[in-house]
């Protein structure tokens, strides 16, 4: 009998003797002092039932990103989210480039959706270039896009996404656009959220997890500008799935003024350090608009460091990749080195 799917994700401490995750893409900063205290206050009102509604923090987003609070809906995560949005959608035909994040695929087949696959090219870099508008038809059901995308952190050009965002308007097709990793790249990226319509087919996903390194509180949260869809989620939800904790947590980091500009600055300062040293060494760093480096061209480096008690993500599952494939992310310099350190001995024997 199979009690729990196999794990495909990275941040598996659980099961492994771990020293260094280098696997999950989390800010190596932590959580921030504001936010860790506003969850040790929420503590206290454990008693109560968290809020259904969600309505301090729908509010606080709706404040912050300049759009109507009746759009947003918050999760158990971001995965959460996914699965909501696809079993509300049941899609019979989707457009998902790979390779990308697991969770997706795995979403669709459970709705009984056999994704068409659109192969990005590594030597294009595994951008998504202009060719995507023409795979975008009436047929089209839905398209599944990440920016910056999960494993290659490639970023989608904006003018891209406006025209594609058009093309969906044109043919009735929904968009998903997981933003997730969007307040940590190397520089301000603008959500697509400002050039929404009442009524778009579109689906954005945001999380809390990554940039106010939370992934344990579960908290995502997505814009939705159509009612119908919100409505249909809504009813298919189960109450109470944001937990009070998660939601004092998510009002706390809305107020950390100037968080997402400290941590850029040391992931570029970061990045750069270990760009040059790995490729240093030979090994083939694909370039990265976020706070992970997917590398090729290294058999056995996942097992190896796992040895030596690092963890980092084998990408060797994702669709469209194969053996070599891996993903580092960026951590502090102390962690960093020591990463640096233990590749080369391993490079060595």
């Amino acid at each position: 009998m199979i009690i729990h799917a196999p794990y495909v994700h990275g941040g598996d401490i659980y099961r492994n003797s771990i020293t260094l995750d280098f696997s999950v893409n989390v800010n190596p900063l932590g959580m921030p002092e504001s936010v860790r205290n506003a969850i040790v206050r929420a503590a206290d009102h454990l008693d109560a039932y968290p809020d259904p509604y969600c309505g301090e923090l729908r509010a606080k987003l709706a404040e912050t990103m300049h759009i109507d609070e009746d759009w947003i809906l918050c999760g158990n995560g971001a995965a959460e989210l996914i699965y909501q949005f696809i079993f509300a959608v049941r899609p019979k035909k989707t457009i998902l480039p790979v390779p990308s994040f697991s969770d997706y695929e795995a979403a669709l087949k459970a709705a009984d959706c056999a994704p068409a696959y659109y192969s990005l090219k590594r030597e294009e870099g595994f951008l998504l270039t202009d060719d995507i508008l023409s795979a975008i038809n009436e047929d089209t059901d839905m398209i599944m896009l990440c920016s910056p995308n999960n494993p290659t952190g490639r970023l989608v050009g904006r003018d891209l996404l406006e025209r594609i965002l058009e093309r969906c308007r044109e043919t009735g097709t929904w968009l998903f656009l997981d933003e997730c990793f969007g307040e940590l790249t190397d520089t301000e990226t603008p959500s697509l959220a400002d050039m929404l319509r009442p009524g778009d087919r579109v689906f954005l996903l945001r999380a809390f997890t990554k940039i106010f390194a939370m992934p344990g509180l579960r908290l995502g949260y997505a814009v939705c500008p159509n009612s119908e869809l919100v409505d249909r989620i809504c009813v298919q939800s189960q109450p109470w799935n944001v937990s009070s904790l998660a939601q004092a947590a998510g009002v706390a980091a809305l107020d950390c003024e100037g968080w997402a500009e400290t941590t850029r600055a040391l992931m570029r300062k970061e990045k750069d350090y270990l760009i040059r040293e790995l490729e240093g060494m030979r090994i083939s760093v694909l370039h990265s608009d976020a706070n992970f480096l997917m590398l090729s061209g290294v058999s056995g480096l996942y097992d190896r460091l796992l040895e030596r008690g690092i963890l980092i993500r084998n990408c060797e599952n994702y669709h469209g990749l194969g053996e070599g494939y891996c993903r580092i992310a960026v951590r502090t310099h102390e962690e960093n080195e020591v990463l640096i350190e233990t590749v080369r001995e391993v490079l060595h024997e």
